[in-house]
């Protein structure tokens, strides 16, 4: 992970021991037919190092670079049981692809992703102030606006991958908690460069890191 998730992960870290130091019991862990809303500052870091190749698959020497983004998000999660709920989040981020290798450092085209990730997430506690959770479920990445840099032309295939996910609600006060949560991507797109002349299956696999505040309905 990058520079950029590394301290949000820190900060995150150290928010939430401040919380459970606290030791808040005006807050407890939702029930079933409960919703949470959870506004977040969400990084998306793509670990992506594929290989650039022709069109006849030989190497060019060169890998796919795509940059992380930070940008804010929504998480809606629904209790079916006092165990078992499922979250839905919303948000979008911009992205630079470069090629990169040698002496060569170039971008190549830039585009917005909407990455929806859905979840079911297993809660083992009931009582406290502390509400952990695993989840799995399925994400989607849809490109649009792409901007194309440089001379070259790309064309990015949309699809559907799968997440993993943990995470943690921490109550603050009254309906209000703080959240911090992970999750593991992986997703997989053909780039198609130049009309074809050149190609790579870029896995994206992103981390998703993002701490916010929740707040129960």
């Amino acid at each position: 992970m990058k520079a950029k998730t590394a301290l949000l992960i820190t900060a995150a870290t150290v928010m939430l021991a401040g919380a459970a130091q606290a030791q808040t019991t005006s807050w407890q862990p939702p029930r079933a037919g409960d919703w949470i809303v959870t506004g977040r500052i969400t990084d998306v870091a793509p670990t992506t190092e594929d290989a650039i190749l022709t069109s006849a698959g030989a190497a060019t020497g060169l890998k796919v670079d795509v940059s992380d983004d930070l940008k804010p998000t929504l998480g809606f999660t629904y209790f079916f049981t006092d165990h078992i709920a499922v979250e839905a989040i919303l948000g979008t981020t911009q992205h630079e692809i470069r090629a990169q290798g040698g002496a060569t450092d170039v971008a190549v085209h830039e585009t917005w992703v909407l990455p929806p990730v859905v979840t079911v997430q297993y809660r083992p506690l009931t009582e406290g102030n502390f509400s952990p959770y695993v989840g799995a479920g399925v994400n989607a990445m849809l490109f649009y606006s792409g901007e194309d840099k440089n001379g070259f032309k790309v064309d990015l295939d949309n699809g559907v991958g799968w997440a993993l996910q943990a995470g943690a609600d921490v109550g603050l006060h009254g309906p209000w908690s703080l959240n911090f949560d992970v999750k593991k991507v992986w997703f997989n797109t053909d780039a198609n460069i130049n009309a074809g002349a050149l190609k790579s299956s870029v896995d994206l696999d992103p981390w998703v890191v993002s701490v916010g505040i929740g707040r129960k309905f």
